[in-house]
């Protein structure tokens, strides 16, 4: 290791613990919210759909398949899919179709946290509310550590994998329940 790996190894660990930190204060600020916030009950809708839930499963089911293509592009840029080598602009795919999920998820979050609350009633809408805070909290914390240099070489795709899991999460406790309950309506 040379003299200057060493002298920016504790910078870039500050810089991992600064971004934990962010995101968890996020995660935490999201939940208290949520929690203290008297819930409206409405939020979003948009014409066409049959209620502001059928708005979210559908704007989060786009999110998931946009994230879904996250995975597949990093996996890719990382060279972790064997025998596929990644096209140039892979890295340009990765970060719009990036960009396009937080733009279609910041409707469904404003309606699950004005509308609704952070909400402990079934074991499903717990479930749901906590992974709504860790997924923010680990997305503001993994943007983050994209700007910093000199992290170890887990720390950006560990962060990526907990956003991954995280959306999942709520897809599965939302958006997939939804179309259980009410089919694919719109």
């Amino acid at each position: 290791m040379s003299a200057d790996q060493r002298t920016a190894r504790p910078d870039a660990t500050l810089g991992l613990i600064l971004a934990l930190l962010a995101g968890a204060a996020v995660s935490v600020a999201l939940g208290v919210y949520g929690k203290i916030h008297e819930p409206q009950f409405f939020a979003v809708n948009v014409a066409g759909f049959s209620s502001p839930t059928a708005v979210k499963a559908w704007l989060a089911t786009a999110v998931f398949v946009l994230v879904i293509g996250q995975l597949f592009s990093a996996l890719l840029m990382y060279g972790k899919l064997p025998g596929l080598t990644a096209p140039s602009w892979t890295g340009v795919v990765h970060v719009w179709s990036g960009r396009a999920a937080v733009l279609l998820s910041a409707p469904v979050a404003v309606h699950c946290l004005y509308a609704l609350g952070f909400q402990d009633g079934t074991a499903r809408v717990y479930a749901h509310s906590v992974l709504g805070c860790f997924f923010y909290g680990v997305f503001v914390a993994k943007m983050l550590l994209l700007t910093r240099k000199g992290l170890p070489g887990w720390a950006v795709p560990v962060a990526g994998g907990l956003t991954f899991a995280g959306l999942t999460g709520l897809w599965l406790t939302s958006s997939l329940w939804f179309f259980q309950n009410n089919g694919l309506t719109f």
